[in-house]
C-alpha cells in the first residue's frame, strides 16, 4: 500500500487554518504533500507552496467565518484547526484571546459539521500548559454549553475571571470540549472523530508573544521558561515540524480508531509532572 493510501488524504477535501505559520504552516505543507485539496486560511502573509484555496479571514468574527464556511466544498474529510493569538502584556487582548483560540474552534467546528465526511476527522492544537484542565472544567462547561455566539461572548463578559485566564483558559476549553463531544451524538452517530494535540514548548512565530506576555520582555520571559521547563531534563524547543507533522497523523486514517483524546507531544514533561505529583501523594 503507498504512503498516500495509509493517511487517506489522496484526492480529498481538507481545512486547515492558521496554516501561515509555525505548526499549521508545516501541517499544511504535508497535506499538499500527500495529495490532499487543502483549504487554507492565513493571517498575514500569502503561503510559499500551492494549496486548492487560500483564504484570509478574521477567526473571531462569525460573519466572515460564515463567509469563509461558504467558500468550502459541500463535503470535508478532515478539519484541522491550528489558529491562535496569545495573550498581550496586562492581559490587555483577554476577550479576543478567548474568542480566536476557542470560541472560534467551538463555532467552525458545529457550522462545519454537516459538510464533514462520515468517519471524518475534528483536530484542535491545545497546549501542554492546559494541563491543569479537569480543575476548570466548571467554567469551561459555561461557555461550551452556550448555544449562540452571542451568548458565549456573555457568558464571557460576566466572569472576567475565567478569561483573565487568557490563553490558557481558551486551550482548557478546547480540552473540555473534546472530553465532552467525542461521543455526542452529532459526531458519535456518524463516526466522526475528535481530538486534540497537546503541544510542548515550540519555537514559532508567537513565541516571543508568549515570552512577553509574563512580564514584557521577551529574552526574560524566554529565559523563565526555559528555566522552569526545558532546564530540569536538559531538553530543547521543539520545532514546527514536531508538532504539525503528529497533528495530522492524528487526523489521517491511520489513527481511525482514536478519538477524544488529548495527546500531549512535549517530550515527556507533562508525565514527568503528573508522576511527581503522585509520588507525592503516595
Amino acid at each position: 500500500m503507498e504512503i498516500r493510501e495509509l493517511f487517506g488524504f489522496n484526492g480529498k477535501n481538507v481545512v486547515i487554518t492558521g496554516a501561515g505559520s509555525g505548526m499549521g504552516y508545516e501541517a499544511a505543507k504535508l497535506l499538499v504533500q500527500l495529495g490532499a485539496n487543502v483549504y487554507a486560511t492565513v493571517r498575514r502573509k500569502p503561503l510559499d507552496f500551492a494549496v486548492t484555496k487560500e483564504i484570509q479571514v478574521d477567526l473571531s468574527s462569525p460573519k466572515e467565518m460564515d463567509a469563509f464556511i461558504d467558500k468550502l466544498p459541500d463535503e470535508i474529510e478532515s478539519l484541522f484547526l491550528c489558529h491562535g493569538i496569545s495573550n498581550m502584556p496586562g492581559n490587555s487582548n483577554a476577550l479576543e484571546v478567548q474568542l480566536v483560540d476557542f470560541l472560534g474552534f467551538k463555532y467552525l467546528t458545529e457550522k462545519l459539521l454537516p459538510k464533514i465526511s462520515d468517519n471524518g476527522s475534528v483536530t484542535f492544537i491545545s497546549s501542554n500548559g492546559a494541563r491543569k484542565w479537569k480543575e476548570s472544567l466548571s467554567k469551561c462547561l459555561g461557555v461550551i454549553e452556550c448555544q449562540t455566539w452571542d451568548d458565549a461572548v456573555k457568558w464571557y463578559n460576566n466572569h472576567p475571571d475565567a478569561t483573565k485566564g487568557g490563553y490558557i483558559f481558551a486551550k482548557e476549553c478546547q480540552n473540555a470540549y473534546v472530553k465532552s463531544k467525542v461521543h455526542a451524538p452529532e459526531f458519535i452517530n456518524r463516526k466522526i472523530r475528535l481530538n486534540v494535540i497537546a503541544p510542548g514548548m515550540t519555537l514559532t512565530g508567537l513565541t516571543d508573544d508568549f515570552n512577553k506576555s509574563i512580564n514584557g520582555d521577551a529574552e526574560h520571559g524566554k529565559e523563565m521558561m526555559e528555566k522552569n521547563f526545558l532546564s530540569p531534563w536538559n531538553g530543547r524547543w521543539a520545532t514546527p515540524e514536531e508538532m504539525g507533522h503528529p497533528l495530522v497523523v492524528v487526523g489521517s486514517k491511520l489513527c481511525s480508531y482514536l478519538s477524544g483524546e488529548i495527546i500531549y507531544i512535549d517530550y515527556g514533561t507533562t508525565s514527568a509532572m503528573e508522576f511527581e505529583a503522585l509520588q507525592k501523594s503516595l
